[in-house]
């Protein structure tokens, strides 16, 4: 995907205590012309998104030092507008991530068309939408589960799917 000149303004915050994963993901974001700002547990993410004007976070939940949850409480309440995508390895928090107003949920190992997919589409999105979202009323959610070793790669199933949440 060649950047657009609005992907090129665009600031993601990228929240994941594994380097690896934050190295890989920090690749493709930035290849895809976003500017990464990289943060390796929810404390440094919390000082990070009051300096560095992120225009959405990936956060991880499994994190030392303060967890991707309350770490997301934290951002919502001072950010209210600011679009997070949970990225996690931790089972069952599908429910968790709709309940709490979380824009996506995508689970490792991730889906990187998914990955982009959901970013696109929630930095497209209006205050109002995202306002709708964090008060539990009908959204868009998009959720992606992580990627299946048995599948094949022919596989054309969607690279996510979306969700209308309903309060």
């Amino acid at each position: 995907m060649i950047p657009t000149p609005s992907a090129s303004r665009q600031r993601i915050l990228l929240v994941d205590d594994d380097c690896t994963v934050r190295d890989s993901l920090h690749s493709v974001l930035a290849s895809e012309g976003y500017v990464v700002i990289p943060a390796e547990n929810g404390q440094q993410a919390l000082e990070l998104a009051g300096t560095a004007s992120p225009d959405l976070v990936l956060l991880d939940l499994n994190m030392p030092v303060k967890n991707g949850w309350d770490t997301f409480e934290e951002l919502t309440r001072e950010h209210p507008f600011l679009p997070v995508i949970i990225v996690t390895a931790r089972p069952n928090q599908l429910f968790t991530a709709l309940g709490a107003g979380a824009g996506a949920l995508l689970e490792k190992p991730m889906d990187m068309k998914a990955l982009l997919h959901s970013i696109d589409k929630l930095l497209s999105e209006s205050a109002e939408i995202r306002l709708k979202r964090l008060t539990g009323r009908s959204t868009d959610f998009y959720y992606h589960a992580g990627q299946r070793e048995h599948a094949s790669v022919g596989d054309d199933s969607p690279p996510n799917s979306s969700t209308n949440r309903r309060a």
